[in-house]
């Protein structure tokens, strides 16, 4: 399996309010607002960025941004979802393979992996200001966290005791699937050491091999 395509971050989201009624109109339209607000966002940083700097950069008025969202901390919070929402889409397509056993999970595994490098920039954004969002949005963001984690926890069970996958207990599917959500993401949190050393391939084998090395 190759190196995963970019791609423009996707965003179907109906839980921030919007005064335009035409799903398809609000999911094109915000995808290009997010698209601008992460470069804000990462260029400038969080408190920094103005609503109006993203409208402007968005080729948006001001009012117009206001149709779509009612807040910066509502685009934060579609940023963070659209993160989430892609990273989701590249396990599932890695889960769709017809590989089995060790090779389905470590499949699954570089395709993550990969999805985090692709993204670090916005990953290490999303958990240096989630703690400016209200509270709702904070819960939803973490519940979504705990989702990707839940993708990887799924797919060690489905393998778990199957033909020369061993059996794992509940315990162990649980800390597996951390592990692997986590090593994704410190490729993003610990660039500034890590990838002084090791190129994105040589870090998905080394951290492959670690990962099966706990399982077999």
């Amino acid at each position: 399996m190759g190196r995963i395509k970019k791609s423009k971050i996707p965003l179907a989201d109906t839980e921030v309010p919007t005064q335009i009624k035409n799903p398809e109109l609000v999911r094109e339209k915000r995808r290009k607002i997010i698209d601008s607000t992460v470069k804000l966002f990462i260029e400038h940083g969080y408190h920094k960025t103005t609503t109006r700097m993203i409208a402007k950069a968005a080729n948006f008025s001001i009012g117009s941004l206001y149709e779509y969202v009612s807040s910066k901390e509502d685009l934060l919070y579609l940023v963070c979802k659209a993160i989430h929402e892609e990273v989701r889409n590249a396990v599932e397509n890695a889960l769709s393979n017809t590989d089995k056993g060790k090779e389905k999970l470590a499949g699954v595994i570089r395709q993550y992996f990969y999805v985090c490098d692709k993204m670090a920039d916005h990953i290490l954004l999303m958990y240096q200001v989630t703690q400016f969002l209200p509270e709702k949005w904070k819960e939803r963001v973490l519940m979504n966290e705990l989702n990707i984690t839940d993708i990887f926890i799924n797919a060690l069970s489905s393998l778990s005791g199957r033909g020369s996958f061993p059996e794992l207990d509940d315990r162990i599917l649980n800390l597996a699937g951390h592990n692997i959500s986590v090593l994704g993401q410190m490729w993003a949190f610990r660039r500034w050491h890590v990838q002084r050393n090791f190129t994105i391939k040589e870090y998905i084998t080394i951290q492959t091999d670690f990962i099966l090395g706990l399982i077999f």
